[in-house]
């Protein structure tokens, strides 16, 4: 089965997939976060097929979210490491692990990300920007955001 692509879709979560939809990438890039920066250490612990690693890695160093580093020249190897763009997927990653934990962990969570500074469990959590109050889907509404004009979204949803 062809994978849709998103590219055309003006639409931000649609973007973020077109980049990191592919079940592997996210995966990849969790174990970059954990220190993973090889190839063979990527196949390893994933399991996947070379050839499928092997886009899976160019795809997301093409979309700015890792970058090669050169570690040995005879052969040619690189590490694997996370950019700025890369390392902002650390909350999108650490909500889908507590999503995970939640519903599909029944045993308990596989792991527990604690605060090195004082040693308690950490979790993502919403807040308002302006007053620092926790925010629910409940709490919020979408508007036409500076990425979109306005007057053409409104209209079609006439």
């Amino acid at each position: 089965m062809e994978r849709k692509s998103f590219a055309s879709m003006d639409c931000s979560v649609a973007q973020c997939l077109e980049v990191v939809g592919e079940w592997w990438s996210m995966l990849i890039i969790r174990d970059t976060f954990m220190g993973v920066t090889r190839f063979e250490d990527f196949q390893r612990r994933l399991g996947i097929s070379r050839n499928i690693l092997r886009d899976r890695l160019n795809s997301l160093v093409n979309a700015g979210v890792l970058v090669r580093v050169p570690y040995s020249e005879h052969p040619p190897r690189d590490d694997y490491t996370l950019t700025q763009k890369g390392r902002d997927l650390w909350p999108i990653l650490t909500t889908m692990r507590q999503w995970g934990d939640k519903y599909a962990a029944p045993s308990g969570p596989p792991i527990e990300l604690t605060h090195t500074w004082c040693g308690k469990t950490t979790h993502v959590e919403m807040i308002c920007d302006e007053c620092g109050e926790p925010v629910s889907s409940r709490d919020v509404k979408a508007v036409v955001g500076a990425g979109r004009d306005a007057r053409n979204y409104l209209a079609s949803k006439s």
